[in-house]
């Protein structure tokens, strides 16, 4: 296979300037597009009264919206094979933009959701587009630096998602979160259907219909389980360890289906990244990472400012800018630092940043001072600086050419998995550990929950010390 090992260098060396558009287009509507997946979660307090519904139940237009992206993105592995590039960035971005309207102009909880979802679907195909076009455009000694400017757009827009809602919602209503996003994504679909041309070979790949139903079913039903747990209190209609119990079952069995199809090229998402171990490592720690971005982060911060600390929902997302700010500017240097060393003197510092940040939030309480909490937000989101590049890059760097839309199409739907399953487990925690009647998380409730989230960085530590270099030979690996 030395082919498809080669292709991805010889094609930026014939042209790198437009290797550099093509990947700015990329980065700049991604950015747009995946904002939206923490911008709601300050307005939560004012979206539960607004639409007369729940905490646990409104946090479904974050979770929901991570999910949806977690089912979607297994199709990827197939669209990039069966369309161009071109024509997936176009339905990309055409998905978000309608998805968005419909969320500004949805009269209840419902209707919000359903655009929500919408905006989902067009996001899901936007990250293993972007991964994918990286891996085959840039030389291997130039990722990890290329990989720095990805994460601003998978890590920073999440981040500072916060403070733009809060800016919002200080002076306007939570519906222009989404007149703001629109304007910008028709923008970025302009641009890009003048500018975005991507040659690639494309092949007619049966969409196998019984994947797509087990994936979807799987992991909607491991999700929702989860959220009812807190929602239900243990009296939902049907019992939430039943939904985990059959979406766990479906997704055996969406495993099983794809090692039998991926002998005959027809798995819809093909399985065999998961024989390299440097691959498998880096992506438990991408899980657990994004379960503390998105589900600690991005949901219970914002949380804990307005319910315990009573702050405005403007103060709350200001916040958490400067931790935001910290994860873009540590984007390109911690992947040139990549280039150079690699990935395990800059992971394992990472995780243990990661988890004494944890556990720092485990101290807060009432009357513990902004400024301390700034603190702490901003070693967690250093943490996860150095660690996301590093990680992304091992990821994807070890594969051969052909798996690349696969490989990434894994990590794009583990990321989003684990954080959908990060926000289901800790605003039930939160909830259920609440002294409030009503199940609104107090100051008890959200300190289980950062206990919980403490577990999890000690596993990250843990994990980051398997962490190795990959041997010269691998990445041509068969």
């Amino acid at each position: 296979m030395a082919a498809p090992a080669t292709t991805p260098t010889d094609a930026v060396h014939e042209a790198p300037p437009r290797s550099g558009l093509l990947i700015g287009v990329l980065v700049v509507s991604a950015f747009v597009m995946i904002l939206n997946e923490t911008i709601l979660s300050v307005a939560l307090r004012d979206l539960t009264a607004d639409l007369a519904v729940s905490t646990t139940t409104v946090q479904w237009l974050t979770s929901g919206f991570l999910l949806t992206m977690a089912v979607v993105i297994p199709t990827t592995g197939f669209l990039l094979e069966r369309f161009t590039p071109r024509q997936v960035f176009l339905a990309s971005l055409t998905l978000f933009s309608v998805g968005t309207a419909i969320s500004g102009l949805a009269p209840g909880f419902g209707m919000l959701l359903a655009g929500r979802v919408v905006q989902a679907c067009g996001t899901a195909v936007m990250l293993p587009l972007l991964m994918t076009s990286v891996m085959r455009l840039v030389p291997p000694h130039k990722r990890g630096a290329t990989m720095g400017t990805i994460t601003i757009v998978i890590a920073v827009a999440p981040a500072i998602g916060p403070t733009i809602g809060g800016a919002v919602l200080a002076s306007l209503g939570w519906r222009w979160m989404f007149w703001i996003v629109l304007p910008l994504a028709l923008a970025a679909l302009a641009i890009g259907a003048g500018w975005f041309r991507l040659d690639s070979a494309t092949r007619k790949v049966p969409l196998d219909i019984p994947s797509v139903l087990l994936s979807a079913l799987g992991f909607g039903g491991v999700l929702y389980g989860l959220a009812g747990i807190g929602e239900g209190g243990g009296h939902a209609p049907v019992p939430p360890w039943l939904t985990i119990a059959v979406g766990l079952a479906l997704l055996a069995v969406f495993t099983w289906r794809q090692t039998r199809l991926q002998r005959m090229d027809r798995a819809l998402l093909d399985l065999r990244p998961f024989t390299h171990r440097s691959f498998v490592v880096a992506l438990v720690l991408a899980a657990l990472l994004f379960v503390c971005l998105l589900g600690v982060a991005s949901i219970m911060l914002p949380l804990y400012l307005q319910t315990v600390l009573h702050t405005s929902t403007f103060v709350s997302g200001l916040a958490v800018l400067p931790g935001g700010l910290t994860l873009g500017l540590l984007g390109r240097p911690v992947g040139a630092l990549f280039d150079r060393f690699g990935a395990r003197p800059l992971v394992i510092p990472g995780a243990a940043a990661l988890a004494v940040s944890m556990w720092l939030f485990v101290l807060l309480g009432p009357g513990s001072p902004l400024a301390a909490v700034i603190v702490i937000h901003v070693l967690l989101m250093a943490g996860l600086g150095f660690m996301m590049t590093p990680l992304m890059t091992e990821a994807l760097g070890v594969l051969p050419d052909h798996l690349y839309s696969h490989g990434s199409a894994i990590l794009a739907t583990v990321q989003q998995v684990a954080g959908a399953f990060g926000t289901a487990v800790f605003v039930s925690v939160a909830t259920l550990g609440s002294a409030d009647p009503a199940g609104t998380p107090d100051a008890t409730g959200l300190r289980t929950a950062f206990l919980v989230a403490g577990v999890v960085g000690v596993l990250a530590l843990v994990t980051a010390l398997f962490v190795r270099k990959p041997a010269p030979a691998e990445p041509v690996a068969q």
